[in-house]
């Protein structure tokens, strides 16, 4: 079983069919999808211009999708080095016992599924990396797990207001007014 990395090579060998390229992006979401597998191919797919359905795309929009991803990717990587960092300092100064932060921290290890989406079609268009970003200082600052999808206005369609969790400020959080 191939790796993130390998896939993301797949993605952008140039000697493979588009559809290849296609399908070792969607593998790519075995190893990482925010917001679930299928929500995140319809984001990525959004953003890039890609039909979801199309199964020979070009290229260079997969290439570009990718792209979004490793960055979201980058982001959440960073954040579990922190998360073991500072619990090795922790454990080296005598505090055995996890925090909630830890609590949500191990629900989500891996990245998948940190903010499910109710509606897996229509995700929210602001930037992977962003969305990874607001939410793990929301969580920082909370402390607590988010909830499986944050509504606001009425709209439950949007993966977890934007990356808002349980702060009571997801307008703020997603960038955008409601």
């Amino acid at each position: 079983m191939a790796g993130f990395r390998a896939l993301a090579e797949q993605v952008r060998d140039p000697d493979r069919a588009p559809s290849q390229r296609r399908q070792a992006l969607r593998r790519c979401l075995e190893r990482f999808a925010p917001y679930g597998h299928r929500a995140t191919w319809h984001h990525l797919c959004s953003r890039a211009g890609i039909s979801p359905e199309d199964r020979e795309p070009d290229p260079e929009l997969l290439v570009s999708a990718l792209e979004e991803l490793e960055e979201a990717r980058d982001v959440w990587l960073a954040y579990e080095e922190e998360v073991a960092e500072r619990r090795r300092r922790e454990k080296h100064d005598g505090i055995r016992q996890p925090t909630a932060l830890d609590d949500w921290h191990a629900a989500t290890w891996g990245g998948r599924s940190l903010l499910p989406c109710k509606d897996p079609t229509a995700p929210p268009d602001t930037p992977l990396a962003v969305v990874l970003r607001r939410l793990i200082q929301a969580m920082e600052r909370a402390a607590a797990p988010p909830p499986s999808v944050v509504t606001g206005n009425g709209d439950d369609s949007r993966c977890a207001r934007d990356g808002a969790a349980r702060t009571g400020d997801s307008a703020r959080l997603a960038g955008t007014p409601r």
